[in-house]
Formats: structure tokens, C-alpha cells, sequence
């Protein structure tokens, strides 16, 4: 019998079907397997003890409790802790694959200094030499102020430390990363007051009205609001979806409601004087109204009738009557803000107008409503010790609102801004839009030192590299944040010893402020940093060593919350994309695919569908009616005013005509051939707006146009 390629193709998928569906299928993969297994070429961890360590990730927001599996004191697998109060057991894709970082091709292995343009091995004491002489001549010029800092979060000891060793030496030049966590403390700040953030009880709520938060592409803590989503199906509470595409998250929603980008904070105003005008507020909340209530509902009305942010959302206005009614009349409803992740570029308007839904609703502090929780607390550090150089600097205006409102004052300014720049855990010359833009503004600044694991963007335009172990190399408390309702602090431990010459960064902050001696030496009295963070956690140290982490709070805080309508009844704009081309361009948040530092691992760059990265070819999304002619998969090139690229294009009918949209993460340029020359980075094609009253980047998108490759 002749086999040609169809035959044998047939025959083969015929052979795999009737496996599958056949009572023997199991047993002949379990055979299979056995059989690989025992190919002398198939690498086999070695017989030995097993054991299991228990510790916390930190390669995102989410804080999942951790079990790293070990044979013969080797770690071999990473599942979710089972008793571990964020995630009960379960893991995301980039916690299971942790272990590729250890031996990641980008680890940093020892400090470097950068010489003519490359960089060469030093040794510690060189290096914490080095950059304590450069921060010794600013204090001899007396400009401690000259030194800034950007870290990824301001949360845990760590971050705490950085922002504790500038205020020693007297600089109020400390940032972090725009993340899920800053804009939803900075939105309850604004509305309720200094000293407090936000929570969002997802388990409970029986009406979930999400204006693009990616509550299963990675948004707060992902695997706890997977189990959120899933509990809530089950429950049978309402769940709406309020987005310009049709995203994993909009396709599990009860309704998903598509709407023109960037008009999000237009929408939520009209909902919430909808809410007034039918007298669908909760009087009791509403007597804690600062600011005016009458002024702010006069404005509203005003300045976002019904029927005019229907015709500037693309939402019939019938459609947001009655999805602010169906709202304001469930019993536990929550409006959650942040599109995709949350993190990144966001506006404080959108934010504040979205959760002005929760305080009229009165669903404030209650079981499935919005928490309005104080910023933890737990940390116990001592004041620093500042001399008179220190005080003066320390009493200098902050430099900026925002890590990207720095960079752009650098890039901007022919005088230097600063003398000398830390970097922690954070890629700003890759995660910032128009990082081409960030790159020269590092070029201006003299001394760039970089506390990472890997060699990435930012490491590359970085003068002295301090590299620090991975999270599964080092000790560190880690709280638990981004929208998590209550606050659980973690002990994340080594379960390896260093691969390579790496310390603690809280080791490293101590020695160096020891090395520089006087006052700094005295606001770093620890011998070590194990020893510095027992002391800093005195109420919860005994149940953060036996357990592994501390329940601070769990469940709705107790108090009488204000809400101050100010910033909202002055009605900031609205943000706009910029340029004039016909499309809007919108990043995507991908489950799969980090868009924060570290980078994608081997593993998760593997699992990303081949209609978003073919080989090394990008797609766009666009809707077919949008694409005039052009063919799907075909190649195109996308400018914007800030920059083009040749990608390739993915029809789909869930993205609404006219926008079109690229997945974050990509296109990184290091070396790294897992995971650098992968796709576009679409922050190269966005440049940062700068919000009026927030300081904060909310460039949600930019104008863009296709045209054929």
C-alpha cells in the first residue's frame, strides 16, 4: 500500500484519535512516558532526600505563599502554598517557571563597572568603595538633594530601606514605579485623606463592575482573583466588563460593554449623576461628603449629560441608564478601576470618578464592598539621624510628581537635575513610554547605580551594577498589595544558597551607609539585615518566623470613612491620546507575558499564542472592518508620533473599528535569546502625558495609522 504525506497524516491523527478516546490511550501515554523517561539522553534529577521549603513570590504584585519542592537539597519545582491566605494552593504560569530565574542567561553574577562604554567584574568592596565616594563628594558639596531614587513599590522593608537611607542623607528624591498599588493609594488619598489605599472584597460582591480591569489577565493579585472570578460564577453575582476589546476577562463576564478608549472617567462621572439625579445614593455615606455634594452634582450634570458621553463612549445612552441603575441597586456592589493590570499608565480622574461610584453606593467598608483601608503599617523604622547638610536637602521641593514626570524633566533641561541615580528592581529605560526618551535622559544623569538580578534596558545604561539575589536567594518581608482586600505580610526565604556572587539588598544598603560613616552609619545601626528586619517587625515577627506570613487585617476596616469631592469638582480634563491619525493604539495586558521587570521567562515566553509573537514578528490586533483591504497575518508597518514598526496584523472582531491594540512585554534589547528580539516594545511607539494635578503618566493609548509593509 502506497503512504503519501496525506496518508501518513491521516493515519497518524487517526492513530492519536483513537488513543484518546480508546480505554488503552491511558495506558499507552503512561508507557510512553516511562519509555522517555528512560532514554539515556533525558536529563533526571539525581535520587535523593525530598523536601519541601516554604517561602512567598515576588516576581509580581500577587505575593503568592510558595512550596519549592527539593531533591537532595536542589529546588526542582514550584507549586502554590496550600495554607497561604492570598492564594490557597494555587500559582500563575510565572511563579511555577521561578526556577528558570536562578539560571537566567541575564544574571547579573558579580558588581560591575562600566569602563569606555563596557562593563567589568569588580568586587564588592570596590564597588560599595566607589559609590560611596561619589555620594561622599555631594555631601562635601552639600546638595544631598542632587541624589534621586526609583524603586519598583514603596512597600515592604526593602523599599523602605531605600526611602529610609534618602532620608538620612537628606534627599526627598525618592520614586517608585506607577503601579496598580500607587494609583489606588493615591486615588484614596485624594478622596478620603493621607494614610490610606484601597481594597476590593471581590469574594463577596454580588455586582462586579470592572471599567477594564483585567480581573483574570493579571490585575491585583492574579491567582486570588482567579479564585474571585470562579467563586463568583458560582454565587451567580453579576459580573460586568467595560473595554474596548473583547479580553479574556470581558469574555467571562455576564456583559461585556464595549467603549471608546480613554473616555472611561467620562463614563463613570455620568453613572454617578445618573445615581444623583434618581436618588440612588446611600444618604447615610453621602453625609460624609466634603467638598460640596450639591456643587459636585451641579457639575455633573453639567458637564456630563446622559446623552452627550453616549455619543463620546459609544454607549447608547439607554445602555449606561441602565447599567447605573442595575449597579446602584445590588446589595454589594464594587466598580473596580485599572485597565488591564492597573499598572503603568492610568489617570487619577478615572480612578477617583470610578470609585465616587462606591462612595455613593455606601458600599464602603462593608462585606463585598470597596475598602478604604490605611496604607500598611506594620514597619517600625526609627527616625534617621540627619546633620544640618542632610535637613537642608532633605527641606528641598521634591523634583517631581512621578518617576516619568523625572525623566522627562531630565530629558528636557540642559542644567543637570541629578547628580547620581539609584536604581531597585524596577526597568524604567524599557517600562516608561518613549524610552528612547528615558534612555537619553540616563545618558544626562552622571552616576547611575543599579541594584538588579538581570541585565536588562536599564542595567545597560547603568554606570555600576550591585546585583542582588532572586527571591528564592534571599530573605524579605513581603505585604501583600495591589487591591488585595485585607493585608497578609509574608516572609519570603532562601530555599537556595546564592548561585552566584549576589547579596541582599538590604545588606548592601547597610554596608554602603556604613561605609560612608557619620550620621548615615548611625540611621543604619544593624548589623545585618536579618537582624534589621526583626526589629522592624516587632508586633508580627513570632507569627512571621513560625507560619511563614501574619494576617494584619482581613475583612472591612472598622471607622467612618470622609469622602472630599475637590480634585472632581474642578473637573480635570480628561486625558487625550496624542497625535491626529484615524486609529487609536492601546497596549494589552497579557496573562502571559510580564510587562515589569524581571522579564518573561523561557517558560512563559513558550506559551504565548503564536497570533501575538510568530518567531520574532509582532501582531497587531485590529477588526477586520478597520483593515481597508489589508490581509490578516499580512505585514504593516504602525507610526505614531512617536515612532513606527513593521509588525504583523491579527483580525479580530473583539476589538472595537478603530482601535487597535499590541500586547505589553515584548521587544526587549538585551541580551538574551529566550526572550530579547521577540516583537515590538509598544511603549516605544507612545509618549508620556503627563496628567494636570497628578504628576502621574496617563497616556492610555496614542493616535496611530496602518499602512501596508
Amino acid at each position: 500500500m502506497k503512504v503519501d504525506r496525506r496518508s501518513f497524516l491521516g493515519l497518524g491523527l487517526g492513530a492519536v484519535a483513537g488513543i484518546a478516546i480508546s480505554p488503552v490511550g491511558a495506558k499507552l501515554t503512561d508507557d510512553s512516558s516511562i519509555w522517555t523517561q528512560n532514554w539515556p539522553w533525558t536529563p533526571v534529577p539525581p535520587d535523593g532526600k525530598i523536601t519541601y521549603d516554604q517561602s512567598v513570590c515576588t516576581l509580581c504584585p500577587g505575593t503568592c505563599g510558595i512550596s519549592v519542592r527539593k531533591i537532595d537539597g536542589r529546588p526542582v519545582k514550584i507549586e502554590g502554598q496550600d495554607t497561604y491566605p492570598v492564594n490557597n494552593g494555587g500559582a500563575c504560569l510565572h511563579g511555577i517557571a521561578g526556577l528558570q530565574y536562578l539560571y537566567d542567561p541575564c544574571r547579573v553574577k558579580t558588581p560591575l563597572k562600566k569602563n569606555n562604554g563596557r562593563f567589568e567584574p569588580i568586587s564588592w568592596k570596590e564597588a560599595i568603595t566607589l559609590v560611596a565616594g561619589r555620594l561622599g563628594k555631594i555631601r562635601e558639596n552639600q546638595t544631598p538633594d542632587s541624589l534621586a531614587c526609583i524603586t519598583d513599590t514603596n512597600l515592604g522593608s526593602v523599599p523602605g530601606l531605600f526611602s529610609h537611607f534618602m532620608s538620612a542623607f537628606g534627599s526627598p528624591n525618592h520614586f517608585t514605579m506607577q503601579t496598580l498599588e500607587s494609583w489606588l493609594t493615591q486615588t484614596a488619598q485624594t478622596l478620603h485623606g493621607s494614610g490610606h489605599t484601597l481594597g476590593f472584597d471581590l469574594d463577596n460582591a454580588d455586582f462586579i463592575l470592572s471599567f477594564g480591569a483585567g480581573i483574570i489577565e493579571g490585575w491585583g493579585s492574579p491567582v486570588a482573583c482567579f479564585k474571585a472570578n470562579s467563586g463568583r460564577m458560582q454565587r451567580g453575582a453579576k459580573f460586568y466588563q467595560i473595554e474596548p476589546r473583547l479580553s479574556n476577562t470581558a469574555a467571562t463576564a455576564d456583559k461585556w460593554i464595549p467603549i471608546h478608549p480613554g473616555t472611561e472617567a467620562d463614563l463613570a462621572m455620568a453613572m454617578c449623576g445618573i445615581l444623583l439625579q434618581e436618588n440612588l445614593f446611600d444618604p447615610e455615606f453621602a453625609a460624609g461628603f466634603r467638598g460640596g455634594l450639591n456643587r459636585f452634582n451641579a457639575m455633573v450634570q453639567q458637564k456630563y449629560p446622559v446623552d452627550q458621553v453616549a455619543a463620546i463612549t459609544g454607549i447608547s445612552a439607554a445602555d449606561i441608564k441602565k447599567t447605573a441603575i442595575a449597579f446602584a441597586k445590588a446589595k454589594m456592589p464594587v466598580a473596580v478601576p485599572g485597565k488591564g493590570r492597573g499598572d503603568g499608565t492610568q489617570s487619577l480622574k478615572e480612578f477617583a470618578a470610578i470609585h465616587t461610584l462606591n462612595c455613593l453606593t455606601g458600599n464602603i467598608n462593608k462585606k463585598g464592598g470597596t475598602f478604604v483601608k490605611p496604607v500598611p503599617g506594620y514597619l517600625a523604622f526609627p527616625d534617621p539621624v540627619q546633620d544640618a547638610v542632610a535637613r537642608d536637602g532633605a527641606a528641598q521641593e521634591k523634583l517631581a510628581g512621578s518617576a516619568q514626570e523625572l525623566v522627562t524633566k531630565i530629558h528636557q533641561s540642559d542644567a543637570p537635575v541629578v547628580d547620581t541615580l539609584f536604581v531597585y528592581s524596577a526597568n524604567p529605560c524599557y517600562s516608561l513610554n518613549d524610552p528612547v526618551q528615558t534612555k537619553a535622559a540616563f545618558e544626562k544623569i552622571p552616576f547611575v547605580v543599579n541594584f538588579t538580578s538581570f541585565m536588562d534596558e536599564t542595567a545597560l545604561a547603568s554606570d555600576v551594577i550591585l546585583p542582588i539575589s532572586t527571591f528564592l536567594e534571599r530573605s524579605e518581608d513581603v505585604p501583600s498589595k495591589a487591591g488585595f482586600a485585607g493585608l497578609v505580610v509574608g516572609l519570603a526565604r532562601p530555599v537556595v544558597d546564592p548561585v552566584f556572587d549576589t547579596r541582599s539588598p538590604g545588606d548592601v544598603l547597610i554596608h554602603l551607609a556604613k561605609t560612608l560613616g557619620g550620621t548615615m552609619g548611625k540611621s543604619f545601626d544593624w548589623s545585618d539585615y536579618k537582624t534589621c528586619l526583626k526589629s522592624l517587625v516587632p508586633g508580627i515577627w513570632k507569627d512571621l518566623y513560625k507560619n511563614g506570613y501574619a494576617v494584619v487585617s482581613q475583612g472591612p476596616p472598622a471607622g467612618r470613612v470622609t469622602t472630599d469631592f475637590a480634585f472632581l469638582a474642578e473637573n480635570p480634563p480628561s486625558m487625550q491620546p496624542q497625535g491626529d491619525a484615524d486609529l487609536i493604539l492601546v497596549p494589552i495586558d497579557n496573562m502571559r507575558v510580564a510587562s515589569t521587570a524581571p522579564a518573561s521567562s523561557p517558560f512563559a515566553i513558550k506559551t504565548v499564542s503564536d497570533r501575538v509573537i510568530k518567531n520574532r514578528d509582532m501582531f497587531v490586533e485590529i477588526n477586520p472592518k478597520t483593515a481597508n483591504g489589508l490581509k490578516d497575518g499580512g505585514f504593516v508597518t504602525v507610526t505614531t508620533p512617536t515612532g513606527s514598526a513593521k509588525v504583523r496584523l491579527n483580525f479580530n472582531e473583539g476589538i472595537m473599528p478603530g482601535v487597535i491594540g499590541m500586547v505589553k512585554g515584548l521587544g526587549h534589547r538585551f541580551d538574551n535569546k529566550y526572550v530579547a528580539g521577540k516583537g515590538v516594545n509598544v511603549h516605544e511607539l507612545i509618549s508620556p502625558v503627563i496628567e494636570p494635578g497628578s504628576g502621574l503618566d496617563a497616556a492610555f493609548g496614542v493616535k496611530a495609522s496602518i499602512s501596508k509593509a
